[in-house]
């Protein structure tokens, strides 16, 4: 699914064009989302302002006057800037139009969605979606010992106490295969047994490989593309675990192994990541 590189990706790609833009109309072609899209959004955003464009965790945060709009991308969903005079593809839900651009929502598996928060209900970090998660990883808050003290008292494995954005947001899936192949970490370690030495190298890892993703234009596994409809680069330019499982690691020759946590695939190499 769209993690934080990509959801980052696209965000910096609307930011171009849509602040400081009226949107004329929001069309929406099937509102059955992952959550129903409300009926009377279209309305409410009708011939308004954007103001900023922004990111929390991987929810997109589209900014009006009188509210925000929530849109998550789901398992397999893109944001992308379209011509004007484009035909809908199969799977193109909402749609986002102004006088000289026009966007798209692709979601071929409607696990996205498109929300709204009023501004009178508050500020948007308490909306529910988004008041558990965890820092950002490029916040200069989010040090080695924040993350260390978050793992601390949990039996959970450190692959999924990275999925579950509790401590830090952001690394989904692939990433957190990645970081704990870079940190030499085996994912199946209990959160609580992560020492601080190798609590900072997971830092170090993690704000590498988020780092070369975004530089890459994110991942693309199957119908991600970014704004302008080009898909990701990461794999080919620096995967190291991910949908490798029987391939020699590329620094110790050892195939790697792909195995089952939370009913998520994740990739390590036996002779690299110890525990």
């Amino acid at each position: 699914m769209p993690e934080l590189p990509e959801v980052e990706t696209t965000r910096r790609g609307i930011a171009t064009v849509m602040p400081g833009r009226i949107l004329r109309r929001l069309i929406v072609h099937e509102p059955r989302l992952r959550w129903p899209v409300p009926a009377d959004l279209p309305d409410r955003v009708r011939d308004t302002e954007v103001l900023a464009c922004e990111r929390r965790g991987k929810y997109l945060l589209i900014r009006f006057p009188q509210g925000t709009q929530i849109v998550h991308l789901g398992m397999s969903g893109s944001l992308r800037r379209v011509p004007m005079d484009e035909p809908l593809r199969k799977h193109d839900h909402v749609e986002w139009q102004f006088d000289e651009a026009r966007f798209l929502l692709h979601d071929p598996r409607r696990f996205g969605a498109v929300l709204w928060h009023p501004a009178g209900a508050g500020p948007i970090e308490a909306h529910p979606l988004l008041a558990g998660l965890g820092i950002e990883p490029f916040d200069p808050a989010f040090t080695p010992e924040i993350l260390h003290t978050g793992l601390q008292g949990r039996r959970q494995s450190v692959k999924q106490l990275l999925l579950g954005g509790k401590i830090v947001v952001g690394v989904g899936n692939i990433y957190a295969s990645e970081s704990l192949f870079l940190a030499g970490i085996d994912p199946r370690l209990r959160g609580d047994h992560v020492s601080r030495p190798r609590s900072a190298r997971l830092h170090a890892a993690i704000l590498q490989t988020l780092s070369q993703a975004l530089e890459s234009g994110g991942s693309t596994l199957r119908d991600y593309v970014n704004a302008q409809g080009t898909p990701g680069a990461y794999f080919t330019l620096h995967a190291a675990v991910y949908e490798r499982d029987g391939q020699p690691c590329t620094r110790c020759t050892t195939p790697i192994r792909r195995i089952v946590q939370g009913q998520r695939a994740t990739y390590f190499c036996p002779g690299c990541q110890k525990r």
